[in-house]
């Protein structure tokens, strides 16, 4: 087989007679990568729109999240919150118990004191109409 002086000179025919400077195979194989390339370009594309609406779900849920978050310990403050105001309530109530007994006492002393002092008042009129 006679080599092609064109083919060693590194010119080829295509399909269509036309002078080209690449092997039809390797310009099959150039036209089928630029084509899967394409295909890849566009798959990245798609792909980078699915990861862009993750990101928003993503960031959207964070967000709801934070909210919650800030809700909650809102909340676990104003337990907080009442739980002291609770406490401040029964000691005062507490305060008032023990200072309503101490009165309590004191009327009970003043009490006897004075039925003591009625008793005596009471023998004394009933000696002084005796006497009488």
């Amino acid at each position: 087989m006679a080599k092609d002086p064109l083919a060693e000179a590194g010119f080829y025919f295509d399909d269509l007679n036309k002078l080209r400077v690449l092997e039809p195979d390797v310009s099959q194989k150039t036209s089928e990568l630029k084509e899967e390339c394409k295909d890849f370009v566009d798959k990245i594309g798609q792909f980078q729109k699915i990861v862009g609406g993750l990101i928003e779900l993503v960031d959207e849920l964070e967000k709801e999240v934070e909210t919650e978050k800030m809700k909650a310990i809102g909340a676990r403050n104003l337990l907080k919150s009442v739980a002291k105001q609770r406490e401040a309530q029964q000691q005062q109530l507490q305060a008032l118990i023990a200072e309503k007994k101490m009165q309590l006492e004191r009327y009970r002393v003043e009490y006897e004191a004075l039925s003591k002092v009625e008793s005596e008042q009471n023998e004394f009129i009933d000696q002084f109409i005796l006497q009488k």
